[in-house]
């Protein structure tokens, strides 16, 4: 009879229950409500999912995300193993090569005024750097919470781990994925708030056919130039061309499918649960974890913002004939941002039809992101 109470006693004591923190039991309900966003309003479900559920299954069982160095019998947690490929640059390069194959180029092509556009919508980078330095961070540690402002989740992951910011890594990943998800709650208001009815009605002049030679040119050009100038961009820059170069060629459509489809899910689900399961409530609900989230949310204003009133300047200086809603798809939220800009448009006017043109500032700010992590990886030195 002992030994059947030892037993039972030993089976209750292995639950959860009886580990759960009042932190752990937050970031379940968080790791929930993000379900609910992602599911039910389908708030960018691709990333949403798999981070919410990595959030969810470490808050229940810590040791999934257990470092092989801590462990008695040598073996880390599931998690843990998928979390080191982010760690090491492998995961954040094959995301670019994905988007690069998934991803039309032709309209940052046809209206080369984009680059502009997704120049602007950096501002937010540079804001949340100098905001992480007032608060104490160190110049590195800043640089990678910087990048947050971008909304480009492998961008930041890719910077974090160069810099060695690997403390930070987790929080960094899940602000830049989750703003990124949150792309259509942040930045309607922001839009709203800085342009008049008038100009959200302005309807943009179709973009000129592109040619096929200048779609194979593009991501050729752009690789030289930009490695060139600043050859730490390589992994992440040379990949999203490599895959958008797949796409153009026409000669390679098992490459350019596998990359689009089979290799860029199976990368999404390895990064996204690992990148959630770094919060769990002891590392993630601690000062330093809600300053990096705040600073992120103010970089990510600040760039959806600076997009909007460049887009106004270049509309007031071409005499009304660029939406400044398009500014705002200058983050790297491909194409998430680019949509919201079609959304807003279509509200004051059910006619307009703006993706197309968002979708060049939109690619713009992809490659803005990457060249501004680029610019603080030759600054030190990396």
């Amino acid at each position: 009879m002992s030994y059947v109470l030892e037993t039972m006693e030993n089976l209750i004591h292995q639950t959860a229950f009886f580990n759960l923190t009042i932190g752990n039991v937050v970031m379940i309900l968080v790791a929930c409500g993000f379900l609910y966003l992602a599911i039910r309003k389908g708030y960018e479900p691709l990333l949403l999912v798999p981070i919410s559920f990595g959030m969810l299954l470490v808050n229940i069982y810590p040791d999934i995300m257990l470092a092989i160095e801590d462990s008695a019998n040598g073996t880390g947690g599931l998690l843990h193993y998928f979390y080191l490929l982010d760690e090491w640059g492998i995961l954040p390069p094959l995301i670019f090569l994905g988007v690069g194959a998934m991803t039309d180029f032709g309209p940052l092509i046809a209206n080369p005024k984009s680059f502009l556009l997704g120049a602007a919508a950096q501002f937010g980078i540079f804001i949340a750097y100098f905001g992480a330095m007032a608060l104490g961070f160190g110049d590195k540690a800043a640089a990678a919470i910087s990048i947050i402002g971008g909304a480009d989740g492998p961008t930041s992951i890719y910077l974090a781990g160069k810099l060695g910011q690997t403390a930070i890594l987790g929080p960094i990943a899940v602000a830049a994925y989750s703003y990124m998800s949150l792309v259509p709650i942040i930045q309607p208001p922001i839009m709203k708030l800085l342009t008049t009815e008038k100009e959200r009605k302005i309807k943009m002049e179709q973009l000129r056919p592109v040619s096929r030679l200048e779609k194979i040119l593009f991501p050729i050009i752009v690789t030289i130039i930009v490695c060139v100038i600043l050859p730490s961009t390589a992994p992440l820059i040379g990949m999203l061309m490599l895959g958008n170069l797949f796409r153009e060629s026409g000669v390679v459509r098992q490459l350019t499918e596998t990359a689009s489809n089979a290799l860029m899910y199976i990368v999404v689900i390895l990064l996204g649960t690992s990148v959630g399961a770094t919060t769990s409530a002891q590392a993630f609900l601690t000062p330093t974890t809600i300053a990096i989230v705040v600073l992120g949310l103010v970089a990510f204003i600040f760039g959806t913002a600076a997009g909007v009133l460049f887009g106004k300047l270049m509309c007031h200086l071409t005499h009304g004939k660029v939406n400044p809603l398009i500014g705002s798809a200058g983050v790297s939220a491909v194409p998430m941002a680019a949509r919201v800009s079609q959304k807003v448009g279509a509200e004051a006017d059910p006619t307009n039809f703006l993706l197309m043109h968002a979708m060049g500032p939109n690619v713009a700010g992809v490659i803005g992101t990457a060249v501004a992590a680029g610019v603080f990886m030759a600054i030190f030195g990396v």
